[in-house]
């Protein structure tokens, strides 16, 4: 007793016209539509017309179109009988030895809904009727977060705890449809004309992963911004809608058991906004400080600094304040560098030393031959 596929892959208008009466989606789902039965198809010169029918139970040689991008799941009296991932044309049949139960392709569902139907199956009864339901297997769309009051976290970056208000959506992904309907779908939507939808301010299931995932945005955050691969930059997660939302199924995964236990996971997300409390937007202002004085473009920076301060100083007090700023910064090795002094250096005052550093500013074209030629006559008390 099961299922008998008469075609694979693609359906159409061709196998309307072969099968004039046969069980399907209903028309003008929204996109966001994740279970909903299926509705018998009448005939209108060979096409399908009767969308709007309400019984969706199936008995003994009952057609059905499994469209694709869903599943088909088969009940009876509550018991999972049936399940369909491969799309196609399929006969239901109570008395033919090569019929099946399950058809669940070569992709990830396939993987995933073989352990679950060995725990839920059942066999059923030969003749008796059969409801029919359709799964989306699609991303489904529209599932918003946001928070009132700021989250905060361990900032793998920024070292330390930070907050912020955000708000965005995300994707959800059907990946295993019996563990979904078994445990996470109540039975009111187990009966025709009720779409079970992720979006419905109605539906108290899926305002509960609302809830669950707003609760588990602080322990994302931190898990992405410590992650080394995406160089523990905040800054880089509304641009990272795959690797955020890896992130984010994995936190609620491991608060909630949303994939091992409901079959369901976060597959991509988008965030519209992050706003930061006001001790971190100083702190990030301290940051982008440090960053743009830090590498070469800081040295840069800083020998940009000096040259400005050896053109005042020379204008000010000639080869003595070039001098002056020369021993400030501190050169030992060259101005390239823009080391610190060196334990057991010559005193500020030894000539040498004071010629030496001259030498080196010359080198480097920081002043010129007369400034060097003064400052050497000034050292030697020439």
């Amino acid at each position: 007793m099961g299922l008998i596929q008469a075609v694979a892959g693609s359906v159409g208008g061709m196998l309307a016209d072969q099968w004039k009466d046969f069980y399907t989606v209903p028309d003008g789902l929204p996109a966001t539509a994740a279970l909903f039965a299926a509705v018998p198809r009448g005939t209108n010169t060979g096409r399908g017309s009767n969308t709007k029918g309400s019984s969706n139970i199936i008995t003994n040689g009952s057609k059905i179109v499994v469209p694709e991008g869903y599943g088909l799941l088969l009940f009876q009296d509550g018991a999972l009988t049936g399940f369909v991932a491969e799309p196609g044309g399929y006969e239901w049949r109570s008395d033919d030895l090569n019929s099946k139960s399950i058809f669940a392709g070569d992709g990830l569902v396939d993987t995933l809904i073989k352990q679950s139907w060995e725990r839920f199956k059942f066999g059923g009864q030969p003749g008796s009727q059969q409801a029919a339901f359709f799964v989306s297997l699609k991303e489904l769309p529209d599932n918003r977060f946001g928070t009132q009051s700021e989250i905060y976290w361990d900032d793998g970056f920024l070292r330390t705890q930070v907050g912020a208000v955000t708000r965005g959506s995300y994707t959800l992904k059907i990946v295993d449809p019996i563990l979904f309907v078994k445990n996470f779908v109540p039975a009111v939507y187990l009966q025709p004309g009720q779409v079970f939808d992720f979006t419905d301010m109605d539906n108290a299931a899926a305002s509960q992963l609302f809830n669950e995932v707003v609760g588990s945005l602080a322990p994302a955050f931190s898990m992405y911004t410590n992650d080394p691969t995406k160089g523990n930059r905040i800054t880089k997660i509304q641009q990272d809608s795959v690797g955020f939302a890896k992130s984010l199924s994995d936190a609620v995964e491991s608060a909630y058991q949303w994939k091992s236990d409901r079959g369901l996971v976060i597959a991509k997300t988008a965030i519209v906004s992050i706003e930061y409390d006001a001790t971190t937007k100083e702190l990030l202002k301290t940051v982008q400080r440090a960053d743009a004085l830090s590498g070469s473009r800081g040295n840069s920076n800083l020998q940009a600094s000096v040259a400005a301060g050896f053109q005042s100083a020379g204008e000010n007090g000639g080869a003595a304040g070039l001098m002056g700023i020369g021993m400030a910064t501190g050169m030992v090795g060259g101005m390239g560098g823009l080391q610190q002094p060196v334990p057991g250096a010559p005193p500020a005052d030894d000539p040498i030393a004071k010629l030496k550093k001259a030498k080196e500013m010359l080198d480097l074209g920081l002043i010129s031959q007369a400034d060097y030629d003064a400052a050497k006559a000034k050292a030697l008390g020439l």
